[in-house]
């Protein structure tokens, strides 16, 4: 995988730049349960697409992104430039004016529901920017869909209050978790897979042998996690994802 600014490398660094951290802000505050400051979120990885799309169309990128002074109109405008490919022409730009409408227009006057509002708009945000990010990686990088989607993933690692990065190293800032939580968490936080040997510099766990019987094996063998005791690799299932979402916090109390 790519480091993250060699990602789109025919772009500026400072658009790159601003794509990754747009899309990171969503991811966290997605993780985080922060709803609303997702959807803006959307609409700023909106006009920073907007602005590539714009500038590949011209024939010379900006360095930095901006806001058009009418979005939609803007985006239907792209559908006249016929040297783009369909994607960049047609699909992005219409993904583009669905996610900002989002962003505008639905932030507001949610009542009489049982399911919240605000959660499904996040929802809906989140997986349309990461479709856009993919769609950019897959048509400048000239890869297939599936390479993109993995592209993206690594991008948007998860970012957690709870989880804190340090020296090269992460630590589960909670001391109310169990191993087995931590573990699970700590899995989360990353958007691949993960070496045994990390997990037990991460966790601190006493006995490796212990470590791996009693907390990787049995999580394999329930599906939260594939773990290669060949390779001593682990990597978090869907079903643990839903566990850390549904059982674990994801910010510090």
């Amino acid at each position: 995988m790519s480091a993250p600014l060699d990602v789109l490398g025919g772009l500026p660094v400072s658009l790159r730049k601003e794509l990754i951290e747009a899309l990171a802000n969503i991811t966290r505050n997605f993780s985080e349960r922060r709803w609303e400051p997702s959807e803006l979120n959307g609409g700023k990885l909106c006009e920073i697409v907007y602005s590539i799309i714009r500038g590949h169309a011209d024939g010379q990128f900006p360095q930095h992104s901006s806001k058009p002074n009418n979005m939609v109109r803007e985006c239907q405008r792209l559908e006249q430039e016929t040297q783009l490919p369909r994607s960049l022409r047609i699909q992005v730009p219409r993904m583009l004016i669905a996610l900002y409408e989002i962003r505008n227009n639905r932030g507001v006057g949610h009542v009489g529901s049982d399911v919240d509002p605000n959660h499904m708009d996040a929802v809906a945000v989140l997986y349309m920017s990461k479709w856009l990010v993919a769609e950019l990686i897959r048509v400048f990088h000239d890869v297939d869909t599936m390479t993109a989607s993995e592209a993206v993933d690594a991008l948007a690692e998860r970012q957690l209050e709870v989880v804190w990065v340090v020296d090269g190293k992460k630590r589960v800032l909670s001391e109310k978790l169990s191993l087995h939580d931590k573990t699970l968490l700590l899995l989360y936080s990353e958007s691949s897979t993960v070496a045994e040997r990390d997990l037990l510099a991460w966790t601190e766990a006493a006995n490796a042998s212990s470590y791996r019987r009693d907390i990787l094996k049995k999580c394999h063998k329930v599906r939260l996690i594939e773990y290669d005791d060949v390779a001593r690799m682990v990597r978090l299932s869907p079903k643990g994802a839903r566990y850390v979402e549904e059982n674990i916090p994801l910010s510090v109390s």
